[in-house]
């Protein structure tokens, strides 16, 4: 199961990694959108799009539903938890690393 979640976990990741898909999931944030109504969104060609689309269906972050002759694309967030988790193992840390910084600038200033 641990070796499952890591594979999904990474899959996501590199779903997110690219600043277009990242754009479409903002997109789709904001509620169902059309395949060309993404695309419209773009400079880069529909069959680029519907890469990218593709790519984010099959991790799960997109779901797609038929409407008369348009493919209707929607959100679903659920995979994003893995990288949710992921980051709360460095929120520790990064509270520490933020705490020092806040002590090191109020010392430096006296």
């Amino acid at each position: 199961m641990a070796a499952r979640r890591r594979t999904q976990r990474a899959a996501v990741f590199r779903a997110i990694a690219d600043p277009t898909r990242r754009e479409i999931l903002s997109l789709l944030r904001r509620g169902p959108h059309t395949v060309g109504a993404i695309a419209a969104n773009f400079r880069t060609s529909r069959p680029a799009i519907s890469k990218h689309l593709r790519l984010l269906r099959s991790v799960g972050l997109v779901a797609t539903r038929q409407d008369g002759t348009a493919r209707v694309c929607q959100l679903n967030a659920r995979p994003l938890r893995a990288v949710s988790e992921w980051l709360r193992d460095y929120e520790a840390f990064l509270g520490q690393s933020l705490r020092s910084l806040k002590r090191y600038v109020e010392e430096d200033g006296r």
